[in-house]
C-alpha cells in the first residue's frame, strides 16, 4: 500500500490549489448546458424520437466523450511534467517507493477527482426521472463507459506527461493522441474498408459506442482496461529509462 502516500500527496496537490475546482467548474457547466440543450432538442422533437434512448446516446456519444477529451489532458498534464520541472521527482526518487507505486499512486489520484466531477453530473438524469419515468440501463451503461474510456486518457496523459516537464507540451501532445484515436477510422475510402475493419478494434472511440447505446459488452470493458495498463505500462518504461541514461 505504499502508493497511498503517493495518492495523498497528490490529491492535496489538487485540490490545494485552483486546479481540480477550475477544471471542476468548466466539466459541469460544460456537461450541464449540452444535457440541457440534448433535452431542449429531444422535447422539441418528442413525437418522432424516443427520449429514453436517443437522449441517452447522443449526450453520452458526442457531448459528454468530447467534454471528457477536452477536460482530462488539462488534468493529467502536471502528473510528472511539474515533478521534473521543479526538480521534485528526483526527492521522489530517494524515498522507499518503486515506480509502480509512483505511478499508481498518480494515476489513482487524477482517477479519484474524475470520478467525482462524472458523479456530480449523476444529478442530471435524477432530475430528469423527477418528471419523466425512463430506464435506467442506458444511462448507467453509459456512465460506466465514460469512466472506462477516462481512465484509458487519464492513463494516457500519465504516459505523455512523464516524457516531458512542460505541461503544455503534455496536454497538446494528449491532445494529439486522442485526436488521432478520434479519427481513426474516420477515411474509409483512404485506407480501405477492409482494413478500417481492422484499426476499428483499436479504436477507443468505436469501443465506447456499444456503451452510449446502453449496451455492456463484456469485450469492451476488457479493451478498456488493457489500454489502460498498456500506456501505465508505457509510463512505468518511461521512468526506468533513467536507469541506463544514469540518472538515480
Amino acid at each position: 500500500m505504499k502508493f497511498l502516500c503517493v495518492f495523498k500527496k497528490e490529491l492535496r496537490l489538487y485540490f490545494g490549489s485552483f486546479i481540480a475546482y477550475s477544471l471542476a467548474t468548466a466539466f459541469l457547466l460544460l456537461t450541464g448546458y449540452f444535457f440541457y440543450t440534448d433535452l431542449i432538442f429531444y422535447d422539441l422533437f418528442g413525437d418522432f424520437m424516443d427520449i429514453t434512448s436517443s437522449l441517452w446516446f447522443y449526450y453520452f456519444q458526442q457531448d459528454m466523450r468530447f467534454v471528457i477529451m477536452l477536460i482530462l489532458p488539462l488534468l493529467t498534464m502536471r502528473l510528472f511534467a511539474e515533478e521534473k520541472k521543479l526538480g521534485t521527482i528526483e526527492l521522489l526518487w530517494t524515498y522507499p517507493l518503486k515506480d509502480p507505486h509512483i505511478i499508481l499512486g498518480k494515476f489513482l489520484a487524477c482517477l479519484f477527482v474524475f470520478v467525482m466531477m462524472v458523479l456530480c453530473t449523476f444529478v442530471y438524469p435524477l432530475l430528469l426521472a423527477s418528471v419523466h419515468q425512463f430506464d435506467w440501463g442506458p444511462p448507467l451503461a453509459g456512465y460506466l463507459g465514460i469512466l472506462l474510456l477516462g481512465a484509458t486518457f487519464i492513463a494516457c496523459g500519465t504516459f505523455i506527461s512523464s516524457l516531458t516537464e512542460n505541461q503544455v507540451v503534455s496536454a497538446m501532445s494528449t491532445y494529439g493522441v486522442l485526436v488521432f484515436f478520434w479519427f481513426l477510422t474516420w477515411n474509409e475510402e483512404a485506407i480501405g474498408s477492409q482494413f478500417i475493419g481492422l484499426i476499428s478494434h483499436f479504436s477507443l472511440f468505436d469501443r465506447f459506442q456499444d456503451f452510449a447505446k446502453g449496451v455492456i459488452n463484456s469485450k469492451d470493458i476488457i479493451f478498456f482496461l488493457l489500454m489502460t495498463l498498456f500506456f501505465l505500462y508505457l509510463t512505468l518504461q518511461s521512468l526506468e529509462s533513467r536507469k541506463w541514461r544514469g540518472i538515480r
